[in-house]
């Protein structure tokens, strides 16, 4: 019986001695290259994604499974770049360790001398306790509640403490004067340390104000004053003179009418301004504020209460509020070592507990926002918190939805995936770091930070409101983030 090798044999000698072979090719064959899905399970699939890209800058990502902590793929996971907003997600955690969920801050109406038939015989003094949620609505109860206190005098100073926390007069002072996004921050803040300016077009010129309004007051103020130059540009400018935060505006910029936030860098000065107004208005003749380096014991008048730290965090991610990142994460950083130096040395604080809580050691913030670009992370560090986060519980439910979209950029409603992350955007700079779910149910920790620094740095200071060619690649790299996204639930989660 034949055996199969003999089978075998016999067949290949048939074929080498028949004209099969008579015509060989003069060079070798070689397999044809395929191109690598994007969707390709293992690191060809997410290399390949990667580089279509072709997002000038860096590109570093991690994904892990939630309930194993197994990291399922990176890429360049331990190169640290500038994480943006993304850092608030930090600093959330950093609150609610340190802090608690519960934990409120307090604004009160103090008064030295004590208070006799209506009249405080020493000081009234305007505490700030580290609220970031303070507003011109609050004030206006304070000085109500003064009222029904029954002091309707001040025999002595009006006067302003807001030591509770470091004065800064920036939070990134490589950011334009004008921008609203980095006001100054102390331990008392109005309406975010912003005052409202607004032009309308007159019979000649314009009739201009700068007040501190919300839905119910529009009290106007005095420390911070525009004046409008006959000019084409800078279209502001700023100085300080005398406590007072003075600014001009190019006339020729104005247009018809309109308005804007200005930053406030003197907030202890603008919430005294605003609440002598409100005051007066319940029949309270106050002097004008002066600041206060210490606060001596005294006698409540009146108190504000902001709401608990998991409402304010949940606020604060969803409208990536930079002072309220800096003031939340200084008061952080006051309870667990006491009041820090700057705002660099309270972010130093933050690195050491991320480091002990989390093993974060590539993780280096100068901030608690993310607005200034020395802050660098990795991948690798922040998806390892957010798997920790996770099995808290403690996170997920105040990130915000991140919606998936089409090709068109519309919101693919009822998509299979979905996502609660942190996004975070600067000038070339886009990052993103939370928690999806795959349409199977499985659930994922990931953070995706890219970044074109050399260009960025080319940006000159005056022009980083909004730099020509930022706008196009912050959409390319949001593109990436959904890809990149879309691979994990693919091949990972069906």
């Amino acid at each position: 019986m034949t055996s199969r090798r003999t089978f075998l044999l016999s067949g290949l000698a048939a074929v080498a001695g028949s004209s099969a072979l008579a015509n060989a090719p003069a060079v070798s064959l070689r397999p044809v290259s395929r191109k690598v899905s994007s969707l390709a399970a293992g690191a060809d699939g997410l290399k390949a994604l990667l580089s279509r890209a072709k997002l000038p800058g860096h590109a570093v990502c991690a994904v892990a499974d939630v309930k194993t902590g197994k990291l399922l793929e990176a890429s360049g996971s331990g190169e640290a770049l500038p994480p943006a907003s993304v850092a608030k997600a930090l600093t959330a955690l950093y609150a609610l360790d340190v802090l608690g969920a519960d934990h409120r801050f307090e604004t009160r109406i103090l008064a030295t001398g004590g208070v006799a038939g209506g009249v405080v015989g020493g000081d009234l003094i305007l505490a700030g306790g580290g609220d970031p949620m303070l507003n011109t609505d609050h004030l206006a109860l304070m000085a109500k509640a003064l009222k029904n206190a029954g002091v309707r005098e001040v025999r002595g100073r009006f006067l302003v403490w807001d030591g509770a926390l470091p004065h800064v007069r920036t939070i990134d002072p490589e950011q334009p004067d004008h921008v609203g996004y980095s006001p100054a921050v102390s331990g008392i803040a109005l309406n975010f340390n912003r005052v409202h300016f607004e032009w309308k077009r007159a019979a000649s010129g314009w009739t201009i104000t700068m007040d501190a309004r919300t839905e119910k007051y529009r009290p106007e103020v005095a420390t911070s004053q525009m004046t409008i130059a006959s000019r084409k540009g800078p279209v502001y400018t700023y100085a300080e003179k005398a406590g007072t935060d003075q600014w001009t505006v190019a006339g020729k910029a104005l247009g018809k009418g309109g308005a804007r936030w200005l930053p406030v860098r003197n907030p202890g000065a603008y919430a005294g301004d605003v609440f002598r107004t409100l005051a007066r208005a319940h029949g309270i003749a106050l002097p004008r504020a002066k600041a206060t380096r210490s606060l001596p014991r005294a006698q409540l008048l009146a108190q504000h209460h902001s709401p608990p730290m998991d409402v304010m965090l949940k606020a604060m991610l969803k409208y990536s509020n930079n002072l309220m990142a800096e003031m939340i994460g200084m008061a952080a950083s006051t309870a667990r070592s006491g009041r820090p130096a700057s705002l660099k040395a309270s972010a130093a604080e933050m690195n050491r507990w991320a480091g002990e809580k989390y093993g974060m050691s590539g993780t280096r913030l100068v901030d608690h926002s993310g607005l200034g670009e020395d802050s660098r992370m990795t991948p690798a560090d922040l998806t390892g918190a957010l798997v920790a986060a996770y099995r808290s519980g403690r996170l997920k439910p105040l990130l915000k939805p991140f919606r998936l979209r089409d090709a068109k950029g519309r919101v693919v409603k009822g998509h299979p995936i979905k996502v609660a992350a942190k996004t975070g955007t600067l000038n070339f700079v886009s990052g993103l770091g939370g928690f999806m779910t795959a349409a199977d149910g499985t659930e994922l920790a990931f953070t995706i930070f890219t970044a074109d620094l050399k260009t960025r740095a080319r940006i000159p200071r005056a022009q980083r409101e909004r730099p020509k060619g930022a706008r196009g690649w912050n959409r390319r790299a949001k593109q990436l983030q959904q890809q990149l996204i879309e691979r994990w639930g693919a091949v990972y989660g069906s």
